[in-house]
């Protein structure tokens, strides 16, 4: 995957985003490539092709309220398994993905009211998703990334393609087409998923060969996606 991004930054008139809910140094570890936009934390930070690394938003207006809930989400996963506690500087993010169903739905619960007595709504925003909660900067989405990227960073004439497997990815797609843009989705054949997307594929694997197709020097246009 680093090889294939790698060369589609050096690809003429094409323009390379990698946005992500991971924090951004995480994005520039697994994807050490430059000349392309990182956009970490659901585009709060992010880093343009000069190098210019840009906040949208103050690590000090959040940070302080995030440091309250912290330890309150430390104290109820305490003694537990199969929890895990992501702290992105920006944003805590509470996983339980591998904890048995019951205790999850209860501990996400309590957590989900802690948060919610300790931001006030003006300045943060709860994520929630199966065995998943998350707090984080209101601008932490990617559909307003999408909007902030092509406002800020105009590429004329652009053909936009979106490729994501998540729901802030859904999110996202309804700016892609507003800008007249496609959107693609990983989804696996037995998952039930409504999407807007334009186009699917099966598995990470099957995208990967496309992008590869993609990224090959001879390629001179965008090589059709089969679902």
């Amino acid at each position: 995957m680093v090889a294939i991004i790698a060369r589609l930054a050096l690809t003429p008139n094409l323009r390379v985003t990698l946005l992500s809910g991971r924090r951004l140094q995480d994005i520039q570890r697994l994807i050490p490539v430059s000349g392309i936009f990182s956009a970490g934390t659901y585009g709060i930070e992010l880093e343009t092709p000069s190098g210019e690394l840009v906040q949208r938003v103050a690590y000090n207006d959040v940070r302080p309220q995030l440091e309250r809930i912290k330890p309150q989400w430390e104290s109820l996963l305490q003694g537990r398994e199969g929890f895990f506690l992501e702290d992105k500087g920006w944003a805590l993010a509470l996983h339980a993905r591998f904890a048995p169903a019951l205790e999850a739905s209860q501990v996400i619960e309590q957590a989900d009211a802690v948060a919610g007595q300790e931001s006030p709504s003006d300045h943060l925003k709860i994520f929630r998703g199966y065995k998943f909660l998350e707090i984080a900067p209101k601008f932490a989405s990617k559909k307003e990334t999408v909007d902030y990227l092509l406002c800020r960073y105009p590429f004329s004439g652009a053909r936009l393609l979106y490729i994501g497997d998540d729901e802030q990815d859904e999110e996202a797609f309804s700016a892609i087409h507003a800008h007249g843009g496609a959107a693609v989705r990983i989804i696996r054949p037995l998952q039930p998923i409504a999407s807007m997307a334009d186009f699917k594929f099966a598995s990470p694997a099957s995208l990967l060969r496309w992008l590869e197709k993609l990224s090959e020097p001879s390629t001179n246009e965008m090589t059709r996606i089969h679902e």
